[in-house]
């Protein structure tokens, strides 16, 4: 029987001169090594014991099942229940075989293993304790991993199988770490393997562990046919051709993303049936199928968040449109807006009574005595502390800094400004912010020359991406599109002042080019011009935020570097234990959006200005901008013109703006980050030799990039593994995207978008200069606050999205923070857990420079008055909506 092998890997590993684990303690902080570095040495000869013994050696396999909701109703109510009670009673749980790490010497070949089966012994809570004893034949060798039938008909999560070699409670127990789902030999009659938390590259894999080694991932690759199971394990590519659902509806069709037309990453393959309408496109389903060991939605309070998106999605969500029933509708006063926070939106009570409020309490609330709940939404952090910040130019620049999106905005470095697009499509290249403009904004204090020369002038820059959009966006009902261009001037305080806004429409029908620039002004007429125009640029930087800097550059581009770990690292390699915990529940939370979030007609499109393109919008940007290397923080600074190389500046980088708060606080985790895996990486592979010759490793990067990215696959910027550098720079920028990238544009979606005319998701109408009716135009001079509110989301609009960013920028309370919690192999291992612990050192560290600098009042961009202190980078947080925190992985 072939014997298949996935375990959900355990996160990091032993150097091949370590034999065994460290013991470890789960703690409410974390796991934590109960050993000193003298006790671990003492440990190794403990273990080795059994691999050196010349006599049969009892040894006693503990194994712990976390019970989930799931399996509790099936041990009760299934179907199968009286006959997995009858194997409990009969003592044949679990079959474990004891496998050994070295061949046969006199057959060359495996050695027998060893079998076992475990009974039930205890349940403490929800943790459930089976034993097993084996009688070990003296010379049997070191145990390297364990074969696990699971002898129920319904799948068990498995936590951990400890062996007591010496006795028990053996005080220094060999650790198998699974966290895995196993399922029942009735439904796969493979075997699950489970290697011990010993590490190997695989050059130096035990002879006995060699077949084993390849046969699990031979099983994870898969074959690339058939229609995945709920139970499978496989990971495999596929492109983003299920968004669309043609056969439902012909408008709810959408382009297949990932290919020549429209470059994308690649996602999990389900294997789906194809639509009838379109042999390009995949079914939609009620569930997507990730990998079994990716979907930890039972397991973990972790993805609580997840649970309640879900929530959110497919229940709460229902019921507003069932109350809001004129999609259109928008607030007629700025009262009207206010209400949401202390008056709330009455909705009917669904079928199961208490149903909200036991899982999204913080957003709604029971009426007594109705028939009604209340969704209520908690005041927004950025107006509690001052009401009127959204409406302030000072605030609206500061935000491109310390604010929700700081990856768009740039330097100046080319003047006059001026359009790449083709002008026999898209009209005349030139853009109307002229020198002259520019020289009486800055009121006659220096020229646009002096200006570059001294690096005055930044731009948020979405004029090109945007214009190709706007002719097909205005084709849809209830929505509008420009491309822009918004300059900023940099001031003596190290403050960006806004000076001036081009919204521009390309030649449509028979209309030609339409542009015009906006200035803050002193006059009423064009003071509102401005603060509608700041709309628009708003709607543009929230939908390229939520679109690109969020969904594709943390999310999309993350499942490609999962995918292929599973397929090409073994269980048993360093690299894929030091990435583990970064990859944790990304896969799910991806689904999770392919099935509600980004599809055709899904939140996304029916909030957001570019409507049903605005994930084919995503497409153009990563053809367009993406790039593995400028992925990498301090790479991303230098592209945008926000720094320079300097070897005599901290961090090796000189800040074009010295108070940039989200890339003062990012390089310090940066570095941090990357002296954590360089140590790592060293004492792992302590010549560049080995980084060159490690297959697994070369094979996991080269289809990172072949097909994980295949529509990327040429280009000469990837970087290639040859030394200890190339690795470390290579894993930084990973493990930077899933935690730190992540963490600054997601955990305080709520505090900043929470009062959507701070980051309107959409535009609704032209600018009142463009084109306009005699009446529409009056109508703006007579009430220039209604012209406002029309542009801004409808009601259901903005309290969908209000909904979805208030779950979005929660922390479950077992939140998983970066450098907090030890991974277990990493604590057993000595030289491994000494360089975590200096890791986590540095992280509070920088917890008290974050808060020193909140604290500076010439940091104007982070300190003032009604200003939100920036702490999005502060690594660890309480649970709940807090706007700080780092967790180890893209878990929401």
């Amino acid at each position: 029987m072939m014997i298949n092998s996935h375990l959900q890997k355990p996160p990091s590993s032993l150097p091949s001169s370590l034999s065994s684990p460290l013991p470890v303690t789960n703690t409410k902080d974390g796991i934590r090594a109960t050993a000193a570095e003298v006790e671990a040495r003492a440990m190794m000869n403990t273990i080795t014991s059994l691999a050196q013994s010349n006599e049969a050696v009892t040894v006693k396999a503990v194994v712990t099942v976390k019970l989930t909701a799931g399996s509790i109703i099936s041990n009760l109510f299934g179907l199968t229940a009286p006959l997995d009670l009858f194997t409990d009673l009969l003592g044949k749980t679990f079959l474990l075989e004891l496998v050994s790490a070295e061949l046969d010497p006199k057959t060359g070949l495996e050695k027998k293993p060893i079998q076992g089966y475990a009974h039930k012994v205890n349940k403490i809570n929800d943790e459930v304790v089976y034993e097993s004893s084996f009688s070990v034949p003296a010379g049997f060798g070191e145990v390297g991993a364990v074969l696990f039938e699971n002898q129920h008909h319904e799948e068990l999560y498995i936590k951990t199988i400890h062996l007591h070699i010496n006795g028990f409670p053996d005080p220094s127990p060999v650790t198998v770490t699974c966290d895995s789902w196993a399922h029942s030999k009735y439904v796969n009659p493979d075997k699950r393997i489970f290697f011990t938390t010993k590490s190997y590259l695989p050059s130096a894999t035990p002879s006995g562990l060699k077949k084993l080694r390849e046969l699990e991932l031979q099983y994870l690759r898969g074959n690339g046919e058939g229609e995945r199971e709920t139970s499978d394990r496989i990971y495999d590519y596929d492109t983003y051709n299920d968004l669309g659902d043609p056969d439902s509806d012909d408008g709810l069709a959408r382009p297949v993303l990932g290919g020549k037309e429209h470059p994308y990453p690649r996602r999990c393959r389900t294997g789906r049936p194809r639509t009838e309408k379109d042999p390009l496109s995949e079914q939609r389903s009620s569930s997507v199928y990730v990998p079994r060991d990716e979907a930890f939605a039972e397991v973990k309070q972790v993805t609580f968040a997840a649970k309640t998106l879900k929530s959110v999605l497919h229940a709460l969500l229902p019921q507003l449109e069932m109350t809001l029933v004129n999609p259109n509708l928008g607030f007629p006063y700025f009262t009207a807006i206010d209400s949401l926070y202390n008056e709330g939106v009455t909705m009917p009570k669904p079928n199961v009574s208490g149903f909200f409020q036991s899982i999204i309490p913080r957003l709604v609330k029971s009426v007594s005595n109705s028939q009604d709940d209340l969704l209520l939404f908690e005041t927004p952090e950025i107006i509690d502390r001052d009401k009127f910040s959204w409406f302030r130019d000072e605030e609206f620049s500061r935000q491109t800094l310390a604010g929700l999106n700081p990856f768009s905005i740039q330097l100046v470095t080319e003047w006059p400004l001026k359009s790449k697009l083709d002008p026999e499509i898209y009209g005349p290249p030139e853009s109307l912010i002229t020198t002259e403009l520019v020289e009486k904004e800055v009121r006659g204090c220096m020229t646009v020359k002096e200006a570059m020369k001294r690096k005055k002038m930044f731009i948020l820059d979405y004029h090109d991406l945007l214009l190709p959009y706007v002719s097909k966006v205005r084709e849809i009902e209830g929505t509008t599109l420009y491309g822009s261009r918004t300059l900023f001037f940099l001031t003596r305080e190290e403050t960006l002042r806004p000076i001036a806004i081009e919204l521009t429409r390309p030649p449509i029908g028979d209309k030609p080019q339409w542009k015009q620039v906006f200035t803050p002004t002193w006059d009423a007429t064009g003071c509102w011009l401005w603060r509608i125009a700041k709309a628009h640029v708003c709607a543009h930087d929230a939908g390229y935020h939520q679109l690109v800097v969020h969904w594709l550059r943390t999310h999309c581009c993350t499942e490609p570097y999962i995918i292929a770990a599973n397929r090409q690292l073994s269980a048993m390699h360093p690299i894929y234990r030091l990435l583990l915990p970064h990859f944790r529940y990304t896969m799910e939370i991806n689904a999770l959006a392919r099935e509600s979030l980004i599809n055709a007609g899904g939140i996304i499109e029916s909030s957001f200005s570019p409507a049903k393109y605005s994930i084919e919008l995503s497409s153009a940007a990563y053809d367009k901008f993406w790039r593995f290397d400028m992925e990498a923080l301090p790479a991303d600074l230098i592209r945008r013109g926000m720094a320079v190389e300097d070897p005599t500046a901290e961090h090796g980088l000189k800040l074009t703006i010295k108070d940039y708060p989200f890339a003062n606080d990012g390089l310090i985790l940066w570095d941090a980050i990357k002296e954590w895996v360089s140590d790592y990486v060293k004492h792992y592979y302590p010549d560049p030799a080995l980084v060159e010759n490690d297959q697994e490793l070369q094979a996991w990067w080269t289809e990172v990039r072949t097909k994980g990215h295949a529509d990327k696959k040429d280009e000469p910027w990837w970087p290639v593994l040859k030394t200890q550098e190339n690795l470390t720079q290579v894993l930084t920028t990973i493990i930077w995207v899933t935690a730190g990238h992540h963490a600054a544009v997601n955990f305080g979606q709520y505090m900043y978008g929470g009062y959507f005319p701070n980051r309107p998701t959409i535009a609704r109408t032209n600018m009142p200069t463009e084109d306009p009716s005699e009446e529409f135009y009056q109508n703006f001079l007579k009430r220039p606050e209604s012209a406002l509110l029309m542009c801004f989301p409808s009601q259901i609009q903005a309290t969908k999205i209000m909904a979805v960013l208030d779950v979005l920028s929660n922390h479950s309370p077992d939140e998983e923070y970066l450098g907090e919690i030890m991974e277990s192999s990493w604590a057993e291992n000595p030289v491994i857990k000494a360089t975590f612990e200096r890791f986590n050192g540095n992280l509070k560290k920088l917890e008290g420079i974050i808060d020193e600098r909140n604290t500076d009042t010439n940091l104007k961009n982070r300190v003032g008055a009604g200003v939100i202190p920036y702490e999005l980078l502060k690594p660890f947080s309480k649970p709940g909506v807090t706007g700080m925190g780092v967790p180890y992985s893209i878990s929401i």
